[in-house]
């Protein structure tokens, strides 16, 4: 068993990654009902929330099917995160995560996300800060460092768990990799390894296999995944997971049937939360994934990307349904 906090989690648990304009209520219901085991909120400004910005106080709408789930904030200034905090505490999260890890210039340059990776001190005061404002656990989620030699993420984790910091998800880059490369989880493994350390340490980034999350957990020794990219219009990706680090066989990928399902499911969810224009158009970057593999799709992934209306996209999906019900994805 994993605990974050007084959290009890299964071993080696999946936790789906907090990303922008993908990790909304929609999508974090199809992950959880994949076997998701916990699951993040998009990353939400704490300027903007002190602000009341419409955009940034929608990321807070929770629903209790998602339970444990954990909303997440970014930025720099105490004030701020610390006013964010008791805006945050009223949507009654489990937990309350903090991002030191997105590497987004227009966040970078703030000095929020992985910006605060070039001060160390100041990461280490707000997480302290934020812990001591808050009766809910507080976790991080961060970079390996800012570049390859200012890396120090051992003793950065531990004085993170030091002032009270209950588990840290590790993306196995630096800020100036970007999303370029390869994913070190040496490091990371380092960290879990410390004979200090006691809270979870979750690897993030390239876990995009049964196989890789396999190694994170058997070879590297992590407490659990956490999964971005290989989820985004596949959340069957942590059923598979589950199962493979259970049996060592892999499931059968989802029928034709299950895909289009779920993508009306999705598109329908997000219309509900959202609004029409903005559920048409933030679901489009699933469409790719949900049908990856189907020769000749060309046509219709256009008519899903490009159509406005959702009337459209929901005729598009019966069109493939029809043309390629039959197709048995490898």
């Amino acid at each position: 068993m994993v605990k974050i906090d007084k959290i009890e989690l299964p071993d080696f648990p999946l936790l789906l990654a907090p990303m922008e304009d993908v990790s909304d209520p929609p999508f974090r219901a199809l992950c959880k009902e994949q076997g998701a085991d916990v699951v993040y909120t998009e990353f939400i400004s704490s300027e903007g929330l002190i602000r009341d910005a419409a955009k940034s106080v929608m990321k807070l709408d929770i629903y209790e099917k998602e339970r444990p789930v954990g909303i997440q904030i970014f930025g720099a200034n105490l004030d701020s995160m610390l006013r964010s905090v008791e805006i945050v505490e009223k949507s009654n999260p489990d937990i309350i995560d903090i991002n030191f890890g997105c590497p987004v210039k227009k966040v970078v340059c703030k000095g929020a996300g992985a910006g605060i990776l070039r001060d160390i001190p100041l990461m280490v005061k707000l997480t302290e800060a934020m812990v001591k404002h808050t009766h809910l656990p507080v976790t991080v989620k961060t970079r390996l460092g800012w570049d390859h030699d200012s890396i120090k993420i051992v003793e950065v984790a531990e004085r993170l768990q030091d002032v009270g910091c209950k588990a840290i998800a590790i993306h196995g880059r630096t800020r100036v990799q970007m999303y370029k490369g390869n994913a070190n989880w040496d490091p990371i493994a380092a960290v879990k390894n410390n004979p200090r350390m006691h809270i979870p340490v979750f690897g993030n980034g390239d876990v995009d296999s049964p196989e890789a999350a396999k190694r994170m957990r058997d070879d590297y020794g992590l407490d659990g995944a956490m999964i971005g990219r290989a989820s985004i219009g596949y959340p069957w990706f942590f059923k598979e997971v589950k199962h493979f680090l259970a049996t060592g066989e892999h499931l059968d990928p989802p029928t034709m049937e299950e895909r289009v399902t779920a993508a009306r499911r999705h598109l329908q969810m997000s219309i509900d939360w959202k609004g029409e224009k903005l559920g048409v158009f933030e679901t489009r970057r699933h469409y790719t994934n949900y049908f990856k593999g189907i020769p000749n799709f060309k046509e219709y992934r256009m008519k899903m990307v490009t159509s406005d209306a959702s009337e459209d996209v929901f005729a598009a999906f019966d069109e493939v349904l029809e043309k390629f019900g039959d197709h048995v994805f490898a």
